[in-house]
């Protein structure tokens, strides 16, 4: 299922709990004789890859409600298991568990972070 949205800015965004944002990257598939592959052939393949746009808080933790001692935290604050993907993340992921997302004629995938098999972080290249 495509979801269509024309918003330009993605600080807008809010991702959910532990969902993350992913720009798949656009690999045209060559052989090694050098002929090009139909897009129908790599939306068959199992696994996927894309960079990191806009992740989630994490897993959230269910606050512990004991206010039998004076110095104990009173905050109802939801706090959250941190995901390990970062902004600018190389992910490989499985495709079959994302949902495709149309912003602004360009397509995202919006996955659980269950979803990601492996990320590639690169410091270089953000210096």
């Amino acid at each position: 299922m495509t979801f269509t949205i024309n918003e330009k800015d993605f600080e807008k965004f809010i991702m959910v709990g532990d969902r993350v944002l992913v720009k798949p990257r656009s690999n045209h598939a060559k052989t090694e004789s050098g002929l090009y592959l139909p897009p129908t052939v790599e939306e068959k393949e199992k696994l996927g890859s894309g960079y990191v746009i806009k992740v989630g808080p994490g897993y959230p933790i269910p606050t512990v409600n004991e206010y039998d001692e004076p110095w104990k935290d009173k905050s109802n604050e939801v706090k959250y298991v941190p995901l390990q993907a970062k902004v600018g993340d190389l992910a490989i992921y499985m495709q079959k568990s994302g949902w495709e997302v149309v912003i602004n004629d360009e397509t995202y995938f919006i996955l659980p972070h269950s979803a990601i098999l492996m990320l590639i972080r690169d410091e270089e290249l953000f210096k």
